[in-house]
């Protein structure tokens, strides 16, 4: 059975997105990560999966849809909690994150179709990944990645080659971190909840 999980944030002032900080506030901050989290579920739940879960730091809210199943993130470091993410699947599965509100349907069902290759990488512009796909889960293949650094891709698709899998790469996406990237995003997918409500935030911060 594939598996779709998404690891994230709860969306809450202070704790979300304070790099986008101060040009929104920490609230406005907040309301662009639940947006971008809301585009990105309704993406999961409109891709053919067995099982879709978010991996959650904090309180799941109203904006957490019927269809997907939520479970605490684990303490540690990011390496750790997104190999013990790997856990709640036990057969193909692409994890993600919550910065990428561009993500498509297609575009997933891609990184779960193992027909041809045993992993799937998608690099962000930022030298980091937003997607890992895995036919066969393996917390570790990601501990002691160093994260968060401009090398933490290439150090995470080398960790999957020298294991032996042959890898794939879905296409570069923008990660959701900077004010730049919020308008790069939001330009790039108009009308979603993200695009609309971060022209809104301008136009009234203009």
């Amino acid at each position: 059975m594939s598996t779709l999980l998404v690891i994230a944030k709860a969306p809450v002032a202070g704790r979300v997105k304070t790099r986008l900080t101060p040009h929104f506030t920490p609230q406005q901050a907040a309301d662009l990560a639940r947006a971008a989290l809301e585009d990105t579920l309704a993406a999961v739940l409109a891709t053919p999966a067995g099982h879709r879960v978010l991996v959650l730091d904090g309180r799941p809210g109203s904006w957490v849809p019927e269809g997907i199943e939520v479970v605490p993130q684990t303490a540690g470091g990011l390496d750790v909690r997104l190999a013990a993410a790997f856990s709640h699947a036990d057969g193909p599965t692409l994890l993600i994150g919550m910065d990428t509100p561009q993500v498509t349907p297609d575009l997933l069902a891609q990184g779960l179709d193992f027909s041809e290759t045993d992993a799937w990488f998608g690099p962000a512009d930022d030298g980091g990944f937003w997607a890992l796909g895995l036919a066969e889960p393996d917390p570790a293949l990601l501990l002691g990645v160093p994260m968060s650094v401009a090398h933490t891709g290439r150090k995470q698709r080398r960790r999957l080659t020298a294991s032996g899998r042959a890898v794939r790469d879905l296409p570069e996406l923008c990660d959701v971190d900077t004010p730049a990237d919020a308008a790069q995003v939001a330009a790039a997918i108009p009308g979603t909840r993200f695009a609309t409500l971060h022209g809104g935030l301008c136009a009234v911060t203009r």
